[in-house]
């Protein structure tokens, strides 16, 4: 939540630091305090599980012109009603390492009864036809 929530906070600073109304220093405290804003607000409506549950309320409406998307693994923004949304930023789920491993184990053990059945079905169908 963290990455995305900085990629929006940063989004919007940029916008702000192109009319040249705010110092260096002042959009850094911004950037800072949205950031830790947003983080706060998001808190108990983050599904990384379940990405687009709760997606309305991490939606961003700036005026009527900018909406920005904050949502588990994508960061994204459409200027006015009929615009393209932009993508600022996408990552893939991780998986935990002991859940792929195990599954990867569980899938490998049905494989193999898989084979050793086929095999064996093979042989008495063979061995059937023979006598």
């Amino acid at each position: 939540m963290k990455t995305e929530v900085s990629v929006a906070a940063t989004f919007i600073s940029g916008l702000l630091s192109s009319s040249d109304s705010l110092t260096g220093d002042q959009l850094q405290i911004f950037t800072h305090t949205l950031t830790n804003a947003l983080l706060e607000h998001y808190q108990h409506h983050w599904f990384p599980q379940a990405h687009c549950r709760g997606s309305g309320y991490r939606c961003l409406r700036i005026n009527s012109e900018l909406t920005l998307w904050v949502d588990p693994y994508e960061v994204s923004y459409r200027i006015g009603e009929d615009g393209s949304i932009c993508v600022l930023y996408k990552s893939s789920p991780l998986r935990p390492k002991s859940a792929t491993s195990a599954d990867t184990s569980a899938h490998r053990k049905e494989k193999l009864k898989t084979r050793r059945s086929n095999r064996s079905r093979r042989f008495n169908v063979m061995e059937g036809s023979l006598l």
